[in-house]
């Protein structure tokens, strides 16, 4: 049975799981990584969900204020031997919940192209792609989606 915790960056079990995600990150993203890796600090990430399976933390996700009516989805990842398992999308719909409370109107999101299980993922549940915006303008590599709540 999946559980999910709402907590913030300082939960040692989303320290643990973000450091696994940069491993998998460093990995994907190749020469990238630095330049994205600058823009995935997790110090003071207020909104964060960790999901757990028997006790166990087995995926993660957080959202930021990205503007008044969108939040910035952040850090979402699921240990690999848990993929699958629907541990993602019940992650992801926690923090699309929780941005709703806190009155926002629409999600964002940045992920690669050289990820493509998570933009199926994400268009799957429901993510269209935008112009990049911020720092990712410009970024080849980039893909930049967007969900209205």
């Amino acid at each position: 049975m999946i559980s999910l915790l709402r907590t913030d960056s300082s939960h040692p079990d989303f320290i643990g799981l973000v450091k696994q995600l940069d491993h998998f990150l460093a990995v994907l993203d190749g020469e990238e990584h630095a330049f994205y890796a600058t823009f995935n600090t997790i110090q003071s990430l207020k909104h964060v969900v960790v999901a757990f399976d028997g006790g166990i933390a087995v995926g993660c996700g957080a959202f930021k204020h990205l503007s008044q009516e969108s939040a910035e989805i952040k850090r979402m990842f699921v240990l690999p031997d848990h993929r699958g398992k629907g541990i993602a999308p019940l992650v992801l719909k926690e923090l699309e919940s929780w941005a709703k409370e806190l009155n926002h109107t629409s999600t964002t999101l940045e992920t690669g192209k050289n990820n493509p299980t998570a933009v199926n993922l994400y268009q799957r549940l429901g993510y269209e792609t935008i112009p990049n915006y911020g720092q990712y303008i410009g970024v080849a590599n980039s893909i930049c989606m967007k969900k209205n709540l």
